[in-house]
């Protein structure tokens, strides 16, 4: 079952997420982080247990970002990290969001799934990188960003 999450869910998010980081195969996120951005998260839920998460951030009025994509690793090759990247994508166009991006260190799952193109870091808002600053792995992270641009549904501009 895909549903947003909700705060009980945190432990396991955190869980998904920081099994990726300490494979170095993704950021880690800390509990408060997590619990900030709750709102932003959606998982997938099988038999009970958390399988899998993501979340889209919106940073501005036209640019979103989907992070912290994961899939537990009993439960990959299932389609359940593309579901996800579909209702994100499916989530901003809603919201009005024109351009989505990510920052991965897999961009060819971005590029051939959903046409995302990589681009060079400096072509992305410096907004974006205000979280990096944080980041144990600034300036040295290896993670590429992707940018898609999606036709909105919002009628009122």
């Amino acid at each position: 079952m895909q549903r947003k999450a909700r705060v009980e869910d945190v432990l396991s998010i955190q869980k998904l997420i920081n099994d990726y980081a300490k494979a170095d195969k993704m950021l880690p996120r800390s509990l408060n982080e997590i619990y900030e951005n709750i709102r932003d998260y959606t998982i997938i839920e099988v038999g009970g247990k958390i399988i899998a998460c993501t979340a889209l951030h919106v940073l501005w009025e036209d640019l979103a970002e989907i992070k912290s994509l994961a899939v537990d690793e009993l439960e990959t090759k299932q389609g359940y990290g593309s579901s996800l990247v579909q209702l994100c994508l499916k989530e901003a166009q809603e919201l009005g969001v024109k351009k989505v991006f990510a920052l991965t260190y897999i961009p060819e799952f971005f590029v051939k799934r959903f046409g995302f193109k990589e681009v060079e870091k400096d072509k992305l808002p410096r907004k974006v990188w205000s979280e990096c600053i944080r980041c144990v792995k600034f300036p040295d992270c290896k993670e590429v960003p992707v940018v898609i641009e999606i036709a909105t549904t919002n009628k009122h501009k």
